[in-house]
């Protein structure tokens, strides 16, 4: 059974972890194991996807202006067709299309994600291999674009690197961000591609779980409704200001700092999983 402090420390974890790409679901994983928790119960599993939710609304509130600017002219360009050039009409499409692919993969490799790549070793392979993949995009990537320049093609191809997050560790923003870079695109055009493609993505995540596992959420010795919804309200507080963080950041830095946290993150998992401090699953 999760506690209220079990839920405020998951909730902080997410929101701190949702939008840096160093994964939440690795780190989320990792904490449910140190403390104990099942992380292949289905309730455990449908809590971590849930409070995903809370950082979602906090995206929704910190790019509202943004949002509201490309269903606008997303609407206007559907209605006028010489408004169809407009850079805001085509990230309208490159958002629903990237978000279109990577639910369709995600559903269809659902039984996968939620079973075998639960494991911690998954994790390790995920942090491991895919700081590989943000090392070269980081050091070879050429900054030829900006973010007027997205395309839905674009958001094809992201929608597709978007969907690689399903494996825990690689993390979802890790790997969007990472994509935008070989597109071209500069790294605060990247980062912020990563929250507008999440958006739709985490929330539709989140309401598909709340939906499907209800019963296991509510069910005796489940994780409880009121814990989800404590977690998911302390998520969201802290992912808002881990937002603002990640745009000043990355707007003087590179993921160098980023890249190091993963490596040395899945040394410490392998030596806790080594040692048998904590169980893989």
């Amino acid at each position: 059974m999760i506690e209220w402090w079990h839920a405020i420390l998951f909730g902080i974890v997410e929101g701190v972890t949702e939008f840096l790409p160093i994964s939440s679901t690795g780190h989320l994983t990792l904490v449910e194991g140190i403390l104990g928790f099942d992380v292949a119960d289905p309730s455990v599993t449908a809590f971590t996807a849930i409070i995903q939710v809370g950082a979602m609304v906090a995206a929704i509130i910190y790019f509202w202006s943004d949002i509201v600017r490309f269903a606008t002219a997303w609407f206007r360009g559907l209605r006028i067709a010489e408004h169809r050039q407009d850079p805001d009409y085509r990230m309208g499409w490159a958002i629903i299309v990237g978000f279109a692919i990577t639910a369709v993969i995600a559903l269809v490799f659902k039984d996968l994600v939620e079973g075998p790549l639960r494991s911690l070793w998954a994790v390790v392979a995920g942090l491991l291999g895919w700081s590989v993949v943000m090392l070269a995009a980081d050091r070879l990537a050429k900054v030829v674009r900006d973010e007027h320049s997205i395309t839905w093609r674009d958001g094809a191809v992201l929608g597709l690197v978007q969907a690689i997050s399903l494996v825990p560790g690689v993390s979802r923003s890790g790997a969007t961000i990472a994509g935008g870079l070989f597109r071209g695109l500069d790294r605060v055009s990247a980062t912020r591609m990563s929250f507008f493609l999440g958006v739709p993505t985490l929330i539709a995540s989140g309401a598909f779980q709340a939906v499907t596992e209800a019963g296991n959420i509510g069910a005796p010795g489940g994780v409880g409704w009121a814990a989800t919804a404590l977690g998911t309200v302390v998520s969201g507080v802290v992912a808002y200001a881990s937002i603002a963080w990640l745009l000043k950041f990355v707007t003087s830095h590179d993921f160098t700092a980023f890249i190091i946290y993963r490596v040395l993150l899945a040394g410490v998992i392998i030596t806790l999983l080594l040692t048998g401090v904590i169980a893989a699953v």
